[in-house]
């Protein structure tokens, strides 16, 4: 039997894919499917060659009935779970028969899924605990302290604060949603992004006295011209220059430097480098990739204390991202921790 034509056909199928044959032979794999399965398995047995039960069960049950099966499969390639949808089709011709199978990785639509519900679970985790506490203390108000004012006060108090934190989170999930919709859209107003600098370094030196921190701003002359949106920018700058000042331990200074560069690799062109660093404990290098990940926290106690949300650089990378630059992080433990945002120059 002269298999060529069905060789050509499955090789130029866009999707992974392979035949077998009515002796229950896989008569042809294209390079797709060898990528997932491996090489050399052409005319073995497809239960000996794919060691997947889904797999060689959708296959039999197909011969048997000469119905489509569709489902989902999992397995590893490499070092990552990828899973396939996966569809087994009968072959009906004079001069063939069997059965084709088609793979579709379908990875990264489980992702999404995935990172969708991470993040819907953790907006509930989020919001449940301030909920918890507001409806706690408005119970005991309307029963117990009722008519006990220092009770009163110090629970209002205690509310305001998490009221303040659901209201910080709600704001920034906003920011987030608006920043995240405009990412693809690029910035067309053309700023002076030293200035921008140095306006939120003023706007910041007072939280910084009371820290007792000095927020030393290194420039050159004259202005730096960048095309972008002057509010996105101005949020980048406060988040890092404020994680800076909060994170950055008591009594010790914060550096922020701008340095105008001919070319830069990372934006292929004219750029203009922007470099925050403290003296704090600084960060374990093995938390540095997750930091820009939504609500990922080195030290979540410390960050709610602090009124930290965990979307601040997640917000932070997509703003850069729509600028077209790049933002890097490197800490030790013991050495601080220095955030460098570059940008193209005009």
């Amino acid at each position: 039997m002269d298999l060529m034509p069905i060789k050509t056909i499955v090789d130029g199928l866009p999707l992974a894919a392979m035949v077998v044959d009515q002796s229950r032979r896989l008569v042809c794999l294209n390079t797709l499917a060898e990528e997932i399965w491996g090489t050399g398995l052409a005319n073995r047995h497809y239960e000996v060659a794919l060691r997947n039960p889904v797999l060689t069960g959708a296959i039999a049950e197909c011969f048997r009935d000469r119905k489509t099966f569709q489902t989902r499969i999992s397995t590893i390639i490499g070092s990552r779970e990828s899973t396939f949808s996966l569809k087994v089709a009968a072959i009906e011709g004079e001069a063939f028969q069997g059965v084709l199978i088609t793979f579709e990785d379908v990875s990264p639509l489980e992702d999404v899924g995935q990172m969708r519900r991470d993040f819907v679970a953790n907006v509930s985790h989020e919001l449940r605990t301030p909920l918890t506490a507001l409806l706690g203390f408005i119970e005991t108000l309307r029963g117990p302290a009722k008519d006990d004012a220092r009770a009163r006060d110090r629970f209002l108090g205690i509310m305001q604060t998490e009221a303040s934190r659901m209201n910080r989170l709600v704001r920034d999930l906003l920011s987030l949603s608006r920043v995240e919709s405009e990412e693809r859209i690029r910035p067309g107003q053309q700023l002076d992004l030293l200035g921008t600098v140095q306006s939120t370094v003023k706007a910041l030196e007072p939280i910084a006295e009371d820290k007792g921190i000095s927020v030393n701003l290194t420039a050159p002359n004259g202005e730096v011209m960048v095309n972008g949106d002057c509010d996105q920018l101005n949020q980048v700058f406060t988040n890092l220059i404020e994680n800076a000042i909060k994170y950055g331990g008591n009594g010790g200074d914060v550096s922020v430097t701008v340095t105008v560069l001919d070319r830069d690799p990372t934006v292929r062109g004219p750029a203009v480098r922007v470099e925050v660093t403290d003296q704090g404990q600084g960060i374990d290098p093995i938390h540095i990739p997750r930091l820009t990940e939504r609500f990922y926290r080195v030290d979540s106690h410390r960050s709610r204390e602090m009124g930290g949300t965990g979307l601040g650089l997640a917000i932070v990378k997509h703003i850069i991202n729509r600028h077209r630059g790049r933002i890097q992080i490197s800490s030790a433990l013991g050495e601080g921790s220095t955030f460098t945002v570059t940008l193209p120059r005009l």
